[in-house]
């Protein structure tokens, strides 16, 4: 039997992850999931690529407010979810343009201090557009600040053949998964393609082709050449690493752990 066994977010691209006990699936992904980002001064989204050390910056959320920590430093900021200043931007998300708010001037400082360079915070509204692949996802679906797709999803097994085959394990927020499952043989979920989590239909669409932020440790910001390395000894297919599967979602609804997952028939 396949089963949920953790349900992640990330709320501000490329900082640290939440995990979540339910979510609700929405089609843009999971409600709070990469709605926001950090731009730089040419409005140019910045990620854990070229900037590793925003894996030092912890997430939480609580009561409808988000909590955003510095590890090393200590120092936080807070700001109602909702919050959305009358600047309006437009940036940029690999090559798509999208308009956001900043969420205010003095998180965007805040950061800005924290960094060393001039970054802003800013929020995708949910009801702004920004289409998922098109070469992939051929009818009309929108995504929110994610690489490409809305949801990704890893079996446990995957993780646990990967590590077999290496001499230090690594977690899976090393991949930064929405949806993670028990049961079934390593990379089941490259044979996916209409299915249930739960009630909530699901389509797998392409899978997760990964970069350089695997890399990074999560946890010290530090990085070197695994999983990427033993990754491309047994999973590298034109010339790209592939570990996860990408997808989108058919419906609303909410996903908990411990969820079945069912297959159309």
């Amino acid at each position: 039997m396949l089963r949920i066994s953790e349900i992640w977010i990330y709320p501000v691209k490329s900082l640290g992850g939440l995990r979540c006990h339910e979510a609700m699936a929405l089609e843009k992904g999971f409600e709070h999931d990469r709605r926001w980002m950090l731009v730089d001064a040419q409005n140019r989204f910045i990620t854990q690529r070229e900037h590793p050390r925003l894996a030092l910056f912890s997430v939480e959320l609580s009561g409808g407010k988000l909590i955003i920590t510095h590890r090393k430093t200590g120092s936080s900021v807070q700001f109602e979810a909702s919050l959305l200043s009358n600047k309006k931007l437009k940036t940029r998300v690999w090559d798509d343009v999208v308009e956001t708010h900043e969420v205010d001037e003095a998180i965007s400082q805040w950061f800005t201090q924290e960094l060393g360079f001039v970054c802003r915070l800013v929020k995708f509204p949910e009801e702004n557009q920004r289409p998922a692949d098109k070469k992939f996802v051929p009818e009309l679906k929108h995504v929110s600040l994610a690489d490409g797709f809305p949801y990704l999803i890893i079996g446990q097994a995957s993780l646990d053949e990967l590590n077999r085959r290496m001499n230090k394990p690594v977690t899976m927020q090393r991949f930064r998964p929405n949806l993670v499952f028990t049961g079934g043989e390593p990379f089941l979920e490259d044979t996916w393609k209409k299915f249930n989590i739960g009630t909530v239909p699901f389509e797998a669409v392409k899978p997760c082709a990964r970069c350089v932020l695997t890399t990074v440790n999560p946890v010290t910001a530090e990085k070197g050449p695994e999983p990427l390395y033993t990754l491309s000894l047994f999973r590298k297919q034109n010339n790209k690493i592939y570990f996860g599967m990408n997808l989108i979602g058919l419906a609303q609804g909410l996903i908990r752990e411990g969820d079945q997952i069912t297959f159309n028939s």
